[in-house]
This record gives C-alpha cells, sequence and structure tokens, in this order.
C-alpha cells in the first residue's frame, strides 16, 4: 500500500518526519484530506488540527500559520507553529488563555502590540485551547 512521506518543520524543530497513510490539515480555504496520488498543490495553512493517520492510528497536531507543498506523495508542512496534541497539557491551556485574555485587553493599544503581532499570538493561543478540548476524550498516538 502506498504511502505519504510528512514533514512538519517549525521555526523550533522537525516535529514529524515519518511515513503515514493520509494527513487531513487546515487550509485558508478549508479543510483537505491528502491520500497518496494526491494533485500536486501548495497553499497557506489555516489554523487547527492536522490530524495523520498511520495504520488506523491517528497522530493529531495543533497547527497555526504557515505552508503546505503536496508533490509525488510528500506533504511538507512549514508552520509559524504546530504542536502535538499530547503536548497541550491543562498548564499549556491555562496559559493559553490568560494569554488570550491578555492580548483581548491590549488589543486596542497600538503600541504596547503591533495588530499583526497580536493577531498570530491570539489566533496561536485561542487554536491550543481548541484543539485540546476537541481531542480531550479521543484515542490517539502520542
Amino acid at each position: 500500500m502506498q504511502q505519504l512521506k510528512l514533514i512538519i518543520i517549525t521555526p523550533d524543530e522537525i516535529l514529524v518526519d515519518e511515513m503515514v497513510d493520509q494527513v487531513s490539515l487546515p487550509t485558508t480555504d478549508g479543510e483537505i484530506t491528502v491520500l497518496p496520488g494526491h494533485v500536486s498543490l501548495i497553499s497557506a495553512l489555516g489554523s487547527g488540527d492536522i490530524v495523520a493517520k498511520a495504520k488506523e492510528e491517528q497522530i493529531p497536531m495543533a497547527v497555526s500559520g504557515g505552508f503546505v507543498k503536496i508533490h509525488d506523495n510528500e506533504v511538507a508542512i512549514i508552520a509559524d507553529f504546530a504542536l502535538h496534541v499530547a503536548h497541550i497539557s491543562p498548564d499549556i491551556v491555562e496559559k493559553a488563555q490568560a494569554r488570550a485574555h491578555e492580548l483581548e485587553l491590549m488589543r486596542h493599544n497600538n503600541e504596547a502590540v503591533s495588530f499583526e503581532h497580536f493577531e498570530a499570538e491570539l489566533e496561536r493561543s485561542l487554536t491550543q485551547v481548541k484543539i485540546a478540548d476537541k481531542w480531550r476524550s479521543k484515542k490517539y498516538r502520542i
């Protein structure tokens, strides 16, 4: 059976480099699922979860921003932020919620934070909270 090579890179690390059966991911135009033989594509990533499947196991990751390139059974993702759901601890969720609240309060003070910076940080914090909640009771591979 054909597989895909999945590579997920963040500014800090290579998060994933393995063979998988399929990958679902959020683009700015909507969610797509990539199977072996997928047409070549380059797209901007949205915020949400990347879910890779390998041998019937789900491998979920929170993602916010970046790009995906699909070509010749390889899915290369360069993400502004990505984190495996298993690493989103209750402490991280609590900090993300607090940071989102803090950023909301700072939003009206343009000297304290630029709009682009505010938007990116808020999106990352809210994505972590949303994806942690979504996967809290589901089974997945660590």
